[in-house]
């Protein structure tokens, strides 16, 4: 007879979320960080060196491209 384990798993807990960080107060108003175009506002975009990205839809934007357009008007 196989003696295993028996009886539930352990308790773990979550991670918290950080949509907090998402946000920032500018005097009167909360002005939220950048979102995805298609998914909507509840749905923020990842940050990373040079693009941001959506993991829900697989959204890109490229942020070296668009420095360099607002450079170039």
């Amino acid at each position: 007879m196989v003696k295993g384990k028996k009886g539930k798993k352990p308790h773990k807990n979550k991670p918290t979320s950080k949509k907090y960080k998402k946000y920032i107060i500018e005097g009167d108003k909360i002005v939220r960080e950048k979102f995805c175009i298609r998914c909507g506002p509840g749905v923020f975009l990842m940050k990373a060196k040079d693009r941001l990205y959506c993991g829900k839809c697989h959204y890109s934007e490229f942020i070296s491209q668009q420095k360099n357009k607002k450079e170039a008007q």
